[in-house]
């Protein structure tokens, strides 16, 4: 496929709450769609970068610059046979993976739709309904979260997952324990503690939950196995994955037992491909995240989960959960604590062009 023009928006798009994590919170969020033109069809893909870099380097802005000014100059008029050959000229910029994973994933999107099979699967996925869970921000008081967990609990999401911080843990936690003595609880951290917090950690112990996810620093993966080795819950590796060499160092020295794939954060479908079956070779089990993104991202996630090395559920929620009016149409919507993998060709859904257009607050087209 040619690749014969480019489109570039950055969207306004407000939370219908406001989202916070231990380095920081948003009410609403700064999103860029890339779309791949070719033999009349569109792909579509999205950046998953921050408005700030409290999670990753990288932000709306910086994704904006390497898009513009180096990716996707080089992109457009390219001919390519396999979707991910689609950022081969710009391979020798280093980092930057959010950035290349918007247009990488929206080749595959295209790629799908020319080929018309679903994009889920393209990549190799099968399976049609995944359980998914649900993210739960930092909340003002520990009743307010009680309140959440209850109602995401009676929507049946298959897992619930907790921010947490230093202050904002242990006693917290106890309490949503007790008041839901099954449910399928985990937290996570955002690199919020070190090792001095050992002893406030192996707390977590007693708690029976499926996992605590990113405790300490994204690059520290010794500290990381220091840790799991004093913890009998299993520790998961977000921020400190960005590609399959961190997977094998992270798996190498034991500093975790979970990891969390999010296509967009590493760099697109080609390494979250590569990472899945290094994972699932070693019987690692695997997850797909979320990074607050609209039904385009939330598209993608899905066909990535459908993947047979993703056997917890993924924080994949419906589109109401986050916005008022999402940015495709069907929506998506939880039913019996499952999502619906798309059965349509590509993504499987319609980007509703009017809503977009009302709501970019900037443009640029390569052609």
């Amino acid at each position: 496929m040619r690749i014969e023009r480019i489109e570039l928006r950055e969207l306004s798009l407000r939370l219908r709450e406001r989202f916070e994590i231990s380095s920081g919170w948003t009410e609403a969020r700064r999103i860029v769609l890339v779309s791949l033109h070719a033999d009349g069809c569109t792909g579509w893909g999205e950046c998953v970068q921050g408005e700030s870099p409290n999670y990753s380097y990288e932000t709306t802005d910086t994704a904006w610059h390497i898009l513009t000014d180096f990716v996707l100059p080089a992109v457009v008029g390219l001919d390519v046979g396999e979707p991910s050959e689609v950022v081969g000229p710009v391979e020798w910029i280093r980092g930057h993976r959010m950035a290349l994973a918007g247009v990488e994933m929206a080749a595959w999107d295209l790629w799908a739709k020319l080929s018309g099979v679903p994009l889920a699967e393209a990549i190799g996925g099968s399976v049609k309904a995944l359980p998914v869970g649900v993210s739960i921000g930092l909340q003002a008081t520990d009743d307010d979260l009680l309140r959440k967990v209850e109602g995401y609990l009676a929507e049946g999401y298959a897992k619930i997952k907790m921010k947490i911080k230093p202050g904002r843990d242990v006693e917290m936690l106890g309490r949503v324990r007790e008041r839901f003595p099954e449910a399928p609880l985990m937290v996570d951290a955002n690199s919020a503690y070190t090792l001095n917090d050992v002893p406030r950690l192996e707390e977590l112990d007693g708690l029976g939950l499926l996992m605590i996810e990113q405790p300490l620093a994204h690059d520290d993966y010794l500290d990381h196995a220091r840790l799991q080795d004093r913890m009998s819950t299993p520790i998961c590796l977000d921020e400190s994955i960005r590609c399959l060499g961190d997977a094998r160092l992270a798996a190498h020295l034991k500093a975790c037992r979970i990891i969390n794939i999010k296509p967009g954060r590493v760099g697109g479908f080609r390494e979250s491909l590569r990472i899945h079956d290094f994972c699932r070779s070693a019987g690692m089990p695997v997850w797909c995240g979320g990074m607050l993104e609209s039904g385009v991202g939330r598209a993608h996630n899905l066909a990535l989960a459908s993947l047979p090395g993703f056997t917890l559920p993924g924080d994949i929620s419906a589109s109401r959960r986050y916005w008022e009016q999402d940015i495709v149409t069907p929506e998506f919507e939880l039913s019996d604590g499952a999502m619906q993998v798309p059965e349509g060709v590509g993504i499987g859904v319609e980007p509703d062009l009017e809503r977009i257009d009302s709501i970019t607050v900037r443009s640029a087209a390569f052609q």
